[in-house]
């Protein structure tokens, strides 16, 4: 399983939030750059990195500070918030980043999803953000009709790299992970699936770990391909509730994933 660790960029600095509301931000380094290099010491393979301003506004905001990252650190980088059209894709991936998330962009303009799968394949992620099942988009300020299953499946022939699963009502809250719905969801579609929100100890990383397997479903209505891929970790290790060292070597190094 891979370790994600999150940078979240609000106003050019890193901070966290609790449910994804912007008021509750913390402030946990004004110098991005310095905390991607602080994770890329530490041991990991892979950053995340959210802009939040942008997924409010639609458009990308904190560009410069996911400019110094990706300057600052030879890692690959997985970015989402405020990527709605297939030139900002075409933008942050010529800039470097490894593989974008669209959020908002799968609920709201699906066939650019597609689109983008074909002009970048194993670039493009799905992030799907829930709230009581049902998927929130624009930053989380505005409910969907849509459940997380069914968006999920709707791209299971496109392409999609994976999927970015996210429990609102538990990000940033330390409460743990829902393990069980992000299994589910694991289990009923062949994409890997990215677990996000409420990690806060090595234990809920070893509950990610044991339902990390590949899907055992067959048939032609699923794939083989499915599982847990990885864990965005966020809040944890900023506070010190998780040792990056320990963390890393709970799931065995995190390895790369595919691109």
């Amino acid at each position: 399983m891979i370790l994600f660790p999150a940078i979240d960029l609000k106003d050019g600095a890193a901070v966290r939030l609790l449910r994804g509301e912007m008021g509750s931000a913390r402030v946990f380094n004004p110098d991005p750059a310095a905390q991607a290099r602080a994770f890329a010491d530490a041991g990991f393979q892979w950053l995340h990195l959210v802009d939040l301003n942008g997924a409010f506004e639609g458009k990308p905001v904190n560009g410069d500070a996911v400019r110094a990252i990706l300057a600052a650190v030879d890692l690959p980088v997985q970015l989402g918030g405020g990527i709605r059209d297939l030139a900002t894709i075409e933008m942050w991936l010529a800039a470097g980043v490894r593989r974008v998330i669209l959020g908002t962009a799968a609920v709201k303009n699906p066939n650019l999803v597609r689109r983008a799968c074909r002009a970048f394949p194993g670039q493009i992620v799905v992030g799907i953000d829930a709230r009581d099942g049902q998927v929130a988009v624009e930053g989380w300020a505005e409910q969907s009709a849509l459940d997380a299953l069914t968006l999920a499946r709707a791209f299971e022939d496109s392409g999609v790299a994976a999927i970015v699963y996210t429990d609102i009502e538990r990000d940033g809250a330390m409460g743990g992970p829902n393990v069980a719905a992000t299994a589910a969801l694991a289990e009923a579609v062949s994409l890997p699936v990215i677990a996000s929100g409420g990690v806060s100890s090595l234990d809920d990383l070893a509950a990610l770990l044991a339902v990390s397997g590949p899907s055992t479903k067959r048939g032609p209505e699923r794939g083989t391909k499915g599982g847990i891929e990885g864990a965005i970790v966020g809040r944890a290790f900023y506070d010190g509730r998780i040792d990056p060292k320990s963390a890393l070597a709970l799931v065995g190094g995190g390895e790369a994933a595919p691109c």
